[in-house]
């Protein structure tokens, strides 16, 4: 539970606080970005690739607001949002991330970023027993003050760490063995026009196989969390886990090249996902996406991340607008 009263923390829902300030979009650090979340998408490190596709800049990937993160964007010290809401960090997971896109951030953007308290409420999880969750969404604005992006993200306090049965790929918490076989990747083409889409159709199939700690180590110092839980094995055995995890985050970045992939970057309007289950060391990532509906410009997609021996890790959803 956390340290507040859930009454006190109700008072503060509709609160608004700058949160992030001179954030930079750097060249070599959406680079770096886009390695962590395993995409060599030659768009995210050359400007002439960029252009070819029809961009004044190179963008970033469309979770690199994670990257806001880091202490020197973030004008409190503590890495909540701006509001003290009492979660005990060992306990928290992110259980939702959502981003509405106005359009693609670029380097050389320096953004500013203004957050509200959106919704606070306590559910019963069962094995997590009272849940608490806190809805943030932080709206970002370039020095222009153009509004490029809502990111909408849920945090959620468990009474204590989550088993997730097995642990992931393994028994052996000490060891980074592959105990599934990993399937091929599927390439597509990019696909630029309503006309050549259909419900039913699917998208590439985006696979990373054998994880290893040093994958989450990257992810951490690509995006600034820095949760030892992901890292650092009696911290997070202290904490009651089998072994360390994968930022949902880092899952949700290779989650989201199934979209960028599919349609480009910057046709990209919405991107979404729920968090699930945890990945491992050992683990195999596949993601996919499946066409739920063409209205217009306008393309839905269902997405859904598994591991090689099929456990979900996300669900998720995305929207394109094309050309007709």
């Amino acid at each position: 539970m956390p340290t507040k009263p859930l009454s006190e923390l109700e008072a503060l829902v509709g609160e608004s606080r700058v949160t992030v300030e001179d954030f930079r979009i750097e060249a070599g650090k959406v680079e770096e970005f886009a390695r962590a979340v395993t995409d060599s998408n030659p768009i995210y490190r050359d400007e002439a690739v960029a252009r070819e596709a029809g961009l004044e800049s190179i963008p970033a990937p469309l979770t690199y607001a994670r990257v806001s993160r880091f202490p020197r964007y973030q004008v409190t010290e503590d890495g909540t949002y701006g509001f003290d809401v009492g979660f005990r960090p060992e306990y928290v997971l992110h259980g939702e991330q959502a981003y509405e896109y106005d359009r693609p951030l670029a380097v050389g953007d320096v953004l500013t970023g203004t957050t509200t308290l959106a919704d606070v409420f306590q559910r019963e999880g069962g094995r997590a027993g009272t849940m608490t969750f806190a809805v943030y969404e932080t709206e970002y604005h370039d020095q222009s003050g153009e509004r490029l992006l809502l990111d909408r993200a849920t945090a959620i306090e468990t009474e204590g760490a989550v088993d997730d049965g097995d642990g992931g790929a393994g028994t052996d918490g000490d060891d980074d063995d592959t105990v599934d076989e990993a399937p091929e990747p599927v390439s597509v083409d990019t696909v630029r026009s309503s006309a050549d889409v259909a419900v039913g159709d699917t998208g590439p199939q985006i696979v990373v196989p054998d994880l290893e700690r040093r994958h989450f180590v990257k992810y951490a110092g690509a995006s600034g969390d820095f949760n030892p839980i992901h890292y650092d094995e009696p911290y997070a055995r202290a904490a009651g886990n089998e072994r360390v995890f994968g930022q949902g985050m880092f899952t949700a970045g290779v989650t989201s090249r199934v979209v960028s992939d599919w349609f480009g970057v910057d046709a990209v309007d919405s991107f979404g996902v729920r968090f699930q289950s945890r990945v491992f060391p050992g683990d195999t990532v596949v993601a996919t996406g499946e066409v739920v509906d063409v209205t217009g410009d306008t393309v839905s997609v269902d997405l859904e991340t598994q591991t090689a021996a099929g456990e979900t890790l996300l669900t998720g959803s995305a929207t394109a607008t094309l050309e007709e």
